[in-house]
Order: structure tokens, then sequence, then C-alpha cells
């Protein structure tokens, strides 16, 4: 009998307390209420390095076109004329034709003008031709670059640091292939060679590489016979090589004085059989960001691939815009803009060259391509060396600096646990006017309490 009760007291207590448990529970819910801004279904999705830096800005204040911001963060040229007589497009005719869908790979009448272009300035002479079955149109250079990743088989995928800010979401956000650092070495002038990606190939099994040539943020510029070697390693080993060219017109000193503009096309064998995979667009070298309308051009087998991708990705850009900027891809009108754009912005880099010297910051390498200085930050007082410290001063002198950690692209952040031997650097853009360089300069000026003679210099 005492057995008997004994087990009833213990089942009656257990359950008082499994009770007094879920009472205890409910109790710490009701006192702790889930945030509203608290979605366990959806995960957090942080700013690419330059949207965070404008979303600080605009919270001090910062407002597009204001006259008392210089805006040396955005990786956006300036758009209006660069010459007297410069051809700009200022008005669009919509067919009321335009309002149906575009294909998703985009009007055959662009793709046929993009592949021309290539063709006339990289392909002159070659059997092997680009035709509009090699080009896709996308809305805009992201999402052409999201195409051809969500493409890619389970492959190791390189890239190098430093490199754009924007593909650490990118690897991020698709989980097919396996990202691959390759590391850009200050000694050598952030300058990557055919010889390097040959020993990454080989020693990290490489399936693919992406790069932006001109690089973004350093400024440097495979060419010449290096890009010819860099092409022949890809095609030797069959490592796909995806080469993001936005800053293609970009390109100054003995690079521009060869050509109007750089490409991994003119060192294609086979354009339906290498696998170089250009990615271009109006944004930065035909300077029209908000059209929003870009290119990929590869071997036709793989644009299906990414024309398959766009459809659930993006489902294709504006089809009224496709058609309005058809003339602007005509050789002559391209090479124009080429030419109006090196010139230019050849002024503007030495306005940005000299400010950056006369202000203590250092210069690993003068930028031979883009419209940006990655400038090394030692050699400023010790509270200004680091690239979050130096932005953060600069703010409240109305000027905005992109930290150098921003480029040291780690998706997932698997290196977190490595200080980012870019800390010490800042990324300054020469592409607004020159008169709002010149007011950054001034401001940056009264950060580092340099003389009042620089303003006269400059």
């Amino acid at each position: 009998m005492s057995l008997v009760w004994t087990r009833v007291w213990r089942l009656s207590w257990t359950r008082a307390l499994r009770r007094k448990v879920v009472t205890v529970n409910r109790r710490s819910i009701d006192t702790h209420p889930i945030s509203p801004d608290t979605f366990p279904s959806f995960r957090e999705v942080p700013n690419t390095g330059v949207i965070y830096v404008m979303t600080r800005a605009q919270q001090e204040g910062f407002a597009y076109g204001s006259p008392l911001w210089a805006n040396l963060g955005q990786g956006a040229p300036e758009t209006g004329p660069l010459a007297i007589g410069e051809h700009r497009l200022t008005q669009m005719d919509i067919d009321p034709s335009c309002s149906e869908y575009s294909p998703v790979a985009g009007i055959r009448e662009l793709r046929e003008a993009v592949a021309t272009l290539y063709n006339a300035r990289y392909r002159q002479g070659l059997a092997s031709q680009y035709t509009y079955e090699n080009v896709a149109i996308s809305s805009g250079g992201r999402s052409g670059l999201a195409r051809v990743v969500a493409s890619l088989a389970p492959v190791h995928l390189g890239h190098y640091l430093p490199d754009y800010t924007a593909y650490e979401e990118l690897f991020d956000a698709f989980k097919g292939f396996v990202p691959i650092p390759i590391l850009l070495q200050e000694a050598d002038g952030f300058q990557a060679t055919a010889a390097q990606l040959q020993e990454e190939i080989v020693a990290r099994g490489l399936g693919a590489v992406l790069l932006s040539n001109p690089n973004n943020p350093t400024g440097q510029v495979i060419a010449g016979r290096e890009l010819e070697a860099y092409v022949g390693v890809g095609r030797r080993y069959r490592c796909a090589l995806i080469f993001d060219e936005f800053y293609s017109h970009y390109i100054y000193d003995d690079i521009a004085r060869e050509q109007a503009s750089l490409s991994a096309a003119a060192y294609v064998e086979d354009v339906n059989r290498d696998m170089v995979i250009l990615v271009d667009g109006l944004t930065k070298n035909w300077r029209y960001p908000g059209l929003r309308i870009s290119w990929t051009i590869g071997p036709k087998a793989i644009i299906q691939r990414f024309a398959s991708a766009g459809s659930f990705l993006d489902g294709g850009a504006a089809h009224p815009i496709q058609r309005a900027v058809v003339p602007l891809l005509d050789r002559s009108e391209a090479d124009a803009q080429a030419r109006i754009i090196q010139t230019e912005f050849t002024i503007k880099r030495q306005l940005m060259m000299d400010g950056i010297a006369q202000l203590g910051l250092k210069l690993v390498q003068k930028p031979r391509g883009s419209f940006y200085c990655f400038a090394q930050l030692s050699s400023l007082p010790e509270a200004l060396r680091d690239g979050m410290q130096f932005f953060d001063a600069a703010l409240p002198h109305k000027v905005i600096t992109v930290p150098g950690k921003f480029f040291d692209v780690n998706p997932g952040h698997r290196r977190s646990h490595i200080p980012s031997r870019l800390n010490s650097y800042v990324r300054l853009s020469f592409g607004p006017k020159r008169d709002e360089l010149v007011r950054g300069l001034e401001g940056l000026k009264q950060v580092l309490k340099v003389p009042t003679h620089l303003g006269k210099v400059l």
C-alpha cells in the first residue's frame, strides 16, 4: 500500500511540476512578447558596403544633388554632358507594342547591336564571330551577375580580394558553388596575373573565376598580352572566366593610347566554346545608371542557361528602354563616348591623386582604370588609420567615403575571426563632377587639419 501511494504521489508531483514549468514558460512569454520587428521566417540581409555608407549619410542629412555634400563614396559617374556637342539620350518614345513583355533574353535588335559592337571592336578578321544568340540582356549589372552565378554548377568559384562589395551577398544568396578567395598582394600593387590564375586553378581546383576588370576598388587592369595569357589559362584548364567589364571605357595612359575600350572578347578563340563570360552595360561605360540595361556575352549554349535563370529571377529588362538604347550601341557612338570619358576622367583622376598626396594618404599604385583611388591610411594619426573611423570622421564634414574592409569579400563571414588587412584603406571616387571633388577634398582637409593652401593648389 505504501508503494502504491508513493507512486501516486510521484505522479502528482510530476504533473504539478510540468504545470509549473508551463506556467513559468507562459509567464515568460507574456512578460517578453515577441517584437513585431522579429520575423523568424526571414534572415537578416545586410546592406552592401556602398549602400551602408549611403544609408548612414542620409541619416546625417545627405540628399542626392545637395550642393553641401561631396559624395566620394557612390560608385556612379556623373551623367550629364562632358563635352560640347556630346550626344546624350534625353527622351524616349514609347511604341504601344513595347507594352508587351520583352523576351527574357532581351529583344533581338538590342542583342544584335551588342554582338555587332563587340565584333567591330575586338574581333575584326577573326573567323569566330558573336551573334545575337551569344548575348542576353538584363535589367542592370547585378541582375546579369545573378543570372550567371545562379547558373553555375557545384564548382569552386575563385574571386579576388579586394573586389566589388556586392559579390559578397551574391555569393551568399546562391549556394550551388563554393567561393574560394584569391589574395591580391599589396606588394604587387594589387595586380592579378595569368601566372597566379594558373597556380590557383591547379592548387584549388577552380572551375570558374569572377573578377572585375578594371578592378573595383583598386583601379588595376589586366590588359594586352597579360589579358591574352589570362584568357589562355582559362581555355587550357577549362575554367570559366567571368569578367565584370563595367569600367572598360575608364582606361588611362598607355592602355587608352592603344584602344578606346577594353575587353577579354579580343582574346576568345571560339565564341561558342571558350568559357569566357562578359558582363557590361550602360550603367558606367555609357553613364546611364538609371536605365538599368546590361548585357552578358558568352557561348550561346551558356547564354540559354542565363536566360532560363532570368525567367525566375527577374523576368527580363524593360521593353521600351531596350528599344530606345539600340542606337547607343553603334560603334562610332560608343567609341566617342569612351574617348570623352577618358579625356575628362583623366583630369579628375589627377585631381584626386594630387589631393590624396597633399592630404598625406598613400596610393599603393595609381589607378589605370575605373574611377576610384584605393588610398592607404597608415600614415595618418592613429585615430584615422582605420577606414571605418575615417568614414565616421568625414561624415560631419559632409564627405562620403567607403571603408576598405567592405571590399574584403567574405561570404558567410567565414573569415570574420581574422582582422581584415583592408581596414587601413578607403575608396575615394572621382566619379562626381570636378567641383564636387574639390569640395570633398576640402572637407577631408578639415578632417585632417591640413593647411588651407591645399584648396589653392586644387
